[in-house]
């Protein structure tokens, strides 16, 4: 699928620059002429509508709208849209392709490690990239990847399980 956009169209937006980016984002061509200052998140979450990006405290502290750039996690509230011209993004619509859960999806619901939700994609694809690298974290490397993503809700027990459980599941795949 292709995907093409215009922003920015409104008489009180004619006069700013634009710059067009083309990038994969859950392997879709996403091509836009964008303003240079639109921050990664913002242009994920309202222009491509991919609501699992959260905005939450808009200084890279919370790790709500934490992604995949280029196989790396970044905050995309930290980045701006036109950095990523050329480059593969994943979120967590991207996990799968076929609608089932992912195993750290899986393993997220099993072990009731969210409550209200709202950090729960930043969780799980940190949980993916410590995965990815580390089939089999111990505790403090599990607490030591997750400490750049902030819960307000679950106390960490479940996540941290959740962790351990995707962890098995994976090995088991």
């Amino acid at each position: 699928m292709y995907i093409s956009m215009s922003i920015n169209n409104s008489d009180a937006n004619r006069d700013r620059p634009t710059q067009e980016v083309s990038l994969a984002v859950n392997d879709e061509e996403v091509t836009a002429d964008i303003e240079p200052r639109l921050k990664l998140s913002d242009f994920l979450r309202n222009d491509v509508d991919l609501n699992s990006v959260r905005i939450g405290c808009e200084h890279g502290v919370c790790g709500a709208c934490t992604i995949s750039v280029d196989g790396d996690l970044v905050k995309s509230c930290m980045m701006y849209a036109v950095q990523t011209d050329g480059s593969e993004i994943e979120t967590v619509e991207g996990l799968s392709d076929d609608g089932s859960l992912d195993p750290v999806q899986e393993a997220f619901h099993e072990e009731h490690a969210l409550q209200c939700g709202f950090c729960t994609s930043g969780f799980i694809m940190s949980t993916r990239a410590l995965l990815q690298d580390n089939p089999d974290p111990s505790r403090e490397e599990i607490t030591e990847q997750l400490s750049s993503n902030i819960c307000r809700c679950t106390g960490y027990q479940n996540i941290y399980e959740a962790v351990e459980t995707a962890a098995e599941k994976m090995e088991n795949d």
